[in-house]
C-alpha cells in the first residue's frame, strides 16, 4: 500500500520543490497543507494532477487555527510529515512579532498535537532554521573550528529566529515526551527558482530582470551586503529532507544542513550582476528600509553530523543556483504582469 506524505507549506519554494522530488522519486501520495488564500504560482505545474486526483491533493488549514490543523492531519493520515509552513521572512518579524511567534511556535505545537492524536507513528521532519544561532561570537566560532555545529549556543537576532528556537525545541520535546519520530533541521541559506522576492538574492535577481526588461531604472536597491552566508540549492535541500526521513530516522535528532559555497551578500550580488548584459550600466544603492535592526552573521555550517548519518552532499553548484534563480525571474517577467518593487 502506498505511503502518504503531508507537506505543510506546499505552496512555498521548499514545499513545491519537495513535492516535485517526491513525485519523481517515490510512489507516495502527497497531501499538501495550505491556506485557502495561498498563491498557487509555485505549484501551478501540479494543478492538473490536483484536479484529477493523481497522487496530489490539497487540504486547507491555518497554523493559527487548531481546529483546521486537527481536521487536516486527520484527513491526511500521513506516514511522513514535512512541517515547512511558517512566517519565514526575518525582516517582517520585526514588524509583526506576535504573528510570527504564534504562527511558528504555537502553529508547530498545533501540528505536533494533531499528529500525536491522529498519526503518532508518522516520521516527522520539523524545519527550524540556522537563524537560531544568530550572531555567533568570533571567539565561539574559533572554538568550533570556524564553523557552526549543532551544539552552538542559540543567540537569535530577530523575532523570526526566536520563533524558530521554539520550533526547534518543540520538535525535540515531542520526540522525547511522547516517543514520536520527530527530527529537526537547522537549514542554512537555501535558494533557487521560486524563491520569494523578499529575500536578498531573489530581490536582487528580480530587480536585475526588471531592469533588463526596462521596467525600472538601472538602480539596484540593497540592504546589508556584508553578512557572510553559505548558500545551498533548494533542490539539494529537499533531497536532504527526503533522505532524513527515509534513512534510519532517529527520534529527537537535530541536524545542520547547508551548502558548501560561502561568500558575503555583496559577493553574491556581484555574481548575479556578472550574468547580466547590462552589468556595466547598473548602479547599486543602499535602501535603509531593507536593513534589519540586527542581523545574523558568519553563517557557515558544519554539516558533518548529517552527512555522516545519511551520505547526503550538495550536488548543485552556487553558479547554477544563481543562474537558475535569475532565469526564473526573467521568465516570470517575460510572461507579463505587474510586480512590486521590493
Amino acid at each position: 500500500m502506498s505511503k502518504t506524505a503531508l507537506i505543510t507549506g506546499i505552496t512555498g519554494m521548499v514545499g513545491s520543490h519537495l513535492a516535485d522530488l517526491l513525485i519523481r522519486e517515490t510512489d507516495w501520495e502527497i497531501c499538501g497543507l495550505c491556506r485557502w488564500r495561498s498563491p498557487l504560482d509555485n505549484i501551478e505545474h501540479l494543478i492538473d494532477d490536483i484536479n484529477n486526483k493523481r497522487r496530489v491533493r490539497l487540504v486547507y488549514g491555518d497554523l493559527r487555527d487548531a481546529v483546521s490543523i486537527d481536521n487536516a492531519v486527520r484527513s491526511a493520515a500521513p506516514d511522513y510529515v514535512f512541517h515547512l509552513a511558517a512566517q519565514s521572512y526575518p525582516k517582517t518579524s520585526f514588524e509583526a512579532p506576535l504573528d510570527t511567534l504564534d504562527t511558528n511556535i504555537e502553529g508547530t505545537a498545533r501540528v505536533l498535537e494533531a499528529l500525536r492524536r491522529h498519526a503518532p507513528e508518522a516520521v516527522i521532519h520539523v524545519c527550524a532554521s540556522s537563524e537560531v544561532f544568530g550572531r555567533v561570537k568570533q571567539e565561539k566560532l574559533k572554538e568550533m573550528g570556524g564553523v557552526i555545529n549543532e551544539e552552538c549556543t542559540f543567540h537569535p537576532a530577530s523575532p523570526y529566529a526566536i520563533s524558530k528556537v521554539g520550533t526547534d525545541l518543540l520538535g525535540r520535546y515531542y520526540a522525547e515526551a511522547y516517543g514520536m519520530t520527530v527530527m529537526t533541521t537547522r537549514m542554512f541559506t537555501h535558494t533557487g527558482p521560486r524563491r520569494g522576492d523578499v529575500f536578498a538574492e531573489s530581490t536582487f535577481a528580480k530587480q536585475i530582470a526588471m531592469i533588463e526588461a526596462g521596467l525600472i531604472p538601472p538602480v539596484l536597491k540593497v540592504g546589508n551586503l556584508h553578512s557572510l552566508r553559505t548558500f545551498a540549492d533548494v533542490r539539494d535541500a529537499v533531497r536532504a529532507y527526503y533522505m532524513m526521513v527515509t534513512i534510519n530516522p532517529v527520534p529527537g535528532e537535530y541536524y545542520n544542513i547547508g551548502g558548501q559555497y560561502t561568500c558575503t551578500v555583496g559577493e553574491m550580488l556581484d555574481f548575479l550582476l556578472s550574468l547580466s548584459p547590462m552589468k556595466d550600466r547598473i548602479s547599486v544603492e543602499v535602501d535603509p528600509e531593507r536593513l534589519r535592526p540586527i542581523d545574523a552573521d558568519l553563517q557557515i555550517p558544519d554539516t558533518s553530523k548529517f552527512t555522516t548519518h545519511t551520505g547526503w552532499k550538495p550536488q548543485i553548484p552556487f553558479e547554477q543556483t544563481m543562474t537558475d534563480l535569475l532565469n526564473y525571474w526573467r521568465s516570470r517577467i517575460e510572461r507579463g504582469g505587474k510586480f512590486l518593487q521590493r
